[in-house]
């Protein structure tokens, strides 16, 4: 029998292709920024320098080649800025306007495979929801973390956390297709979104009960209660 032999050879074959589609997709992400994001299998493996045989061989279509590249782009490019940018030692502030920073950057920086993996049709939403997934319960931690040092219910930081991660990605997506604002502008108001609702939940100490108690009104309407609550003591 050869059976380990056999099972040996299996073994390597099945290692030499995932190596060889992490070499594929290596050069994917080198052609789609030198060719642009409309660039097709043709384009791609002329690019690399491949037949386009040779790609077919790895992945299944060209959806399955924009899942990959989008995979990678995650794992080697974005996650690790913003992963980076959550574990600083730094105030609360400061995290999460750096953490902002690192997204909006990452994206702008790379527009052309922004562009090419999130472009290609719903075959790619599994990826976009692994990295939402891995991102919430990477910015879930951090509000848990913190927060277990004010002594604030964190009940709800799971979900704090989807809204904070998927309004980001949605309103990056928006400003890679609508460049009206500069990218200190899109940080700017993205940290005074993010910002303005951590430091709401906080005053609520996490809690819904006493988020529900709590008077419910803008500045300057407070401002003129306020005003108009001072004016009728000192006419009594």
């Amino acid at each position: 029998m050869r059976t380990g032999h056999t099972d040996g050879r299996k073994r390597r074959w099945r290692q030499h292709k995932i190596d060889r589609r992490e070499e594929l997709v290596d050069g994917t992400l080198a052609a789609v920024r030198a060719r642009g994001s409309s660039a097709g299998m043709d384009e791609i493996a002329a690019e690399i320098g491949v037949s386009k045989t040779v790609l077919y061989r790895y992945f299944a279509d060209k959806n399955d080649l924009v899942h990959a590249t989008m995979q990678r782009f995650i794992e080697i490019t974005l996650m690790p800025r913003v992963y980076g940018a959550i574990s600083l030692d730094a105030d609360e502030y400061q995290l999460v306007r750096t953490a902002l920073g690192e997204y909006v950057g990452a994206v702008d920086e790379d527009p052309e495979v922004y562009r090419f993996i999130m472009g290609n049709g719903s075959a790619d939403q599994s990826s976009l929801a692994e990295f939402e997934k891995l991102f919430a319960e990477v910015v879930a931690a951090a509000i848990i973390s913190r927060a277990a040092d004010l002594d604030l219910e964190t009940e709800g930081a799971m979900l704090w956390s989807y809204v904070l991660v998927g309004g980001i990605q949605l309103a990056t997506h928006w400003w890679t297709t609508d460049k009206t604002m500069s990218r200190e502008e899109v940080i700017d108001y993205l940290s005074m979104m993010a910002w303005s609702a951590i430091e709401g939940m906080a005053r609520a100490g996490g809690s819904r009960s006493k988020f529900n108690a709590m008077p419910h009104v803008l500045p300057e309407q407070a401002a003129t209660a306020e005003t108009a609550a001072e004016s009728a003591e000192g006419t009594v």
